[in-house]
Formats: structure tokens, sequence, C-alpha cells
């Protein structure tokens, strides 16, 4: 395994490892303390048996794992490539990235190479491994169950918290930053963009009328602005926050363009014959996805494997219901 797992000196480390206690790793990020459990927490990849599938690595070969979370996908695809190939393990959120390396290591020794860094910078990553072109890569879009239940992250609407958002905490724009900091037509722009909520305009407007009150910090502080343009949650109807949410967090952490920058140099970083899985969560991602993948088949640079995006099974679904939205597009370099 690379010394450097976080594929960063240590003076650049946003977390930094203080000392072990007892049960739990004690990490500093952002002039806060966290504490990771030794227990990992649970995390049910989505697609599991169709990634593997449609991505199919073989002994010897090198995979790119662009959102390795907590290995999910990881603890599946990794004994399939031993023991010759690599693993490149790639997250920008040092604390799933931490408990990745706990699950990871027993099972790869040295083929496992992790690295804190976005996926949209793997060509960058790559050279620190010393490796020019990969046999598969994957990204999986979604945010982690670990992220979602972990109030302080501030992700869920459900947990009251501050409102962060960011998948890296060294990071310094929150979005408490955006909802205080915006114009009325700039947060109504970006809750459409992002969202695609009808009712951008007047949650906009909700938001800055609540903004005379004091600066609005909390998850659930935000979540009432919301509730009292959509109405309060209903039970087996989507939360009247959700597309807020999601707005803030893709505006946060620069998804749609990270997305793009990676899918950009995929290609040439791609042996030929090599695969490219993409699982996305909503129609923004999927739609640059496909649109990618589809001009790449025109141009002869790739071959699209999945005409129509793999969904979740009506099984998995019922076990996992965040898979209900996932859908996963594959290439393959020709």
């Amino acid at each position: 395994m690379d010394g450097l797992a976080y594929g960063r000196p240590p003076s650049a480390c946003v977390c930094r490892l203080l000392a072990g206690c007892g049960s739990v790793q004690r990490y500093v990020a952002a002039g806060r303390e966290h504490l990771v459990s030794h227990t990992p927490p649970e995390h049910e990849p989505v697609l599991l048996a169709e990634v593997v599938q449609l991505l199919d690595p073989q002994p010897g070969q090198i995979v790119l794992d662009g959102t390795v979370g907590l290995g999910g996908h990881a603890r599946a695809l990794l004994p399939r490539i031993l023991p010759a190939g690599k693993y490149i393990g790639i997250d920008i959120d040092e604390a799933m990235l931490a408990v990745a390396r706990q699950r990871l290591a027993p099972l790869a020794g040295d083929a496992l190479h992790l690295f804190a860094a976005s996926y949209a910078d793997f060509p960058s990553v790559l050279e620190r491994v010393g490796v020019r072109r990969v046999d598969s890569m994957l990204l999986d879009l979604g945010v982690c169950s670990a992220q979602l239940d972990d109030a302080a992250r501030g992700f869920s609407f459900e947990r009251e918290g501050p409102l962060d958002m960011r998948f890296d905490l060294g990071q310094r724009q929150m979005a408490m930053d955006l909802v205080n900091g915006l114009t009325e037509s700039e947060l109504s722009e970006l809750i459409f963009r992002y969202g695609q909520e009808p009712l951008s305009r007047k949650i906009a407007r909700r938001i800055c009328q609540a903004r005379h009150s004091g600066r609005i910090t909390t998850t659930r502080a935000l979540a009432a602005a919301v509730e009292g343009v959509r109405g309060e949650p209903r039970p087996g109807k989507i939360h009247p926050a959700t597309r807020v949410f999601q707005a803030l967090r893709i505006a946060v952490n620069r998804e749609l363009e990270n997305l793009e920058r990676f899918l950009q140099q995929a290609p040439e970083h791609l042996n030929p014959g090599g695969r490219l899985g993409v699982i996305s969560f909503h129609s923004l991602e999927d739609g640059i996805v496909k649109r990618f993948i589809r001009a790449g088949a025109a141009a002869g640079a790739l071959r699209e494997l999945t005409r129509r995006p793999v969904v979740a099974s009506e099984q998995e679904r019922r076990q996992n219901p965040r898979s209900r939205s996932a859908k996963l597009r594959v290439a393959q370099r020709v």
C-alpha cells in the first residue's frame, strides 16, 4: 500500500490522524474534531452485482475507483484483480477514506493505493502511482449513507445540524454561505438549475425573508423555510426540501463541473477495451453521462454497453431504498 495513504504530504492534509483512541480514531478537519469508529459504518453499495458484471475486472488489471467512499464496490472488485493488479481508490472525503483503508487493507496488501483527491483530478493521482492508463474506471455519484446519517455534515434535512454540505472539509465555502450570501435572484437560479425546483422563485423569496431574522445556519431552519412554501412533509411523498438541498450540495461541491472534467479526461487514460462505469442519482448527472457516451460512440472512441441505464431490481429497491434513483451507464474504449 502507498506510504502516503491519502496521497498528499502531511502538511497539506485537511484531515490529520492524531492518535488512536480506544475503539475510535480522532481526526481534526477544518478546525473541528471528528471521531471515526474502528467499526466501519454500514453502507450498501448500489447495483453491486451489475457493476462487477459490466466492468468485469480480470487478474492483473488496474482499476480506478474515483469515489471509493467506504469501499463497498471495492470489496467486490478488488479480489478479482489480485494478485498482480492495482486498485486505485480516490475520495475527497478523508473520513470516508480512513474507513475504506481500514476495510480494504486486509484484502489487498500492496495492490491498494488510496488518495484524498477529487476524482476530477485523477490524472495526477495516476501519475503518483506510476500509471498512465487503467482497465476499469468507476464513479458512484451518490452521497454515502454515512454522510447522510451524520448530522454534523449537514446533508440531511431530517436531522438538525450545521448547514455545511461539504465533501471536502478543507474547503472554505459551505451551504450556509450560499444561503445567506446570494441575492434572491441568484438563489432562485441556483435552486432551479441544480434542483429542478419549479417553485424556486417563491422558495428563494421565503429564504430571503427568513434571513431578516438572522442568518440561516442549520439544516432544519432551511427546511422550515422551504416547508413554508411547499408545505410540511407527507408520508410516502418526497420531502419538500429535497430539491433545494440537492441544489445546494451540487453547487457547494461543484459536482457537475467535476463530473464533466472527469469524463473529458477519461478516454485517454483507459486502455483499449477498458471500461468506464458511472452510477448517477438524478437526471442532471445522468444526462451529462449519456451525452458524453453517445458523443464518444458517434466519434468512434467508445462503445456503449448499456443503451438504457441499468437500474436496481425490485428486490434491491426494497432492501436498500436509496438505490431507487440509481442509474448505471457503462462504455468501453474502442
